[in-house]
């Protein structure tokens, strides 16, 4: 994984993080976070993967059921972000992925593996998010304090 920042204004940087070949995203983007100090952030990306688990919250299990995609894809969309749980960065993705036939998958991106590559771009806010841990869906979710 290479990165590199391609501009600052205002308080606001944008990254361009490109994935190599057999990286696996959810664990390099944590990773450099921890390394950059990025507390809150939005991302998006294009690339492809050679397999990859994706996941769809069920309410009722309280857990994600696994959809694996065992195949070369076409990384269609990729969008999340990056807030702090816990005090460490925790990267939330949801990702769009082309079949041969064009057909689509989709859902919460669990795991994948980089095949050829990954061309992920972060914003960076000056703004820390932060989440807690939602007793009801057992989730770690977003919590913005009240203004005024």
């Amino acid at each position: 994984m290479k990165s590199r920042v391609l501009s600052e204004s205002g308080g606001l940087t944008v990254h361009a993080v490109i994935m190599d070949k057999g990286d696996e995203p959810m664990t390099e983007l944590r990773r450099w976070a921890e390394e950059q100090g990025v507390g809150a952030a939005s991302l998006t990306g294009i690339g492809a993967f050679s397999g990859a688990t994706l996941g769809y919250f069920d309410p009722g299990r309280g857990d994600y059921l696994r959809i694996p995609v065992g195949e070369q894809v076409e990384v269609l969309s990729l969008t999340g972000d990056v807030a702090l749980a816990d005090g460490r960065p925790q990267v939330h993705a949801h990702v769009v992925v082309g079949l041969r036939d064009g057909t689509t998958r989709g859902g919460h991106l669990l795991e994948a593996r980089v095949w050829p590559t990954l061309e992920i771009v972060v914003q960076e806010s000056p703004a820390w998010l932060r989440k807690r841990h939602d007793p009801e869906t057992g989730l770690t979710l977003i919590d913005l304090p009240s203004s005024g």
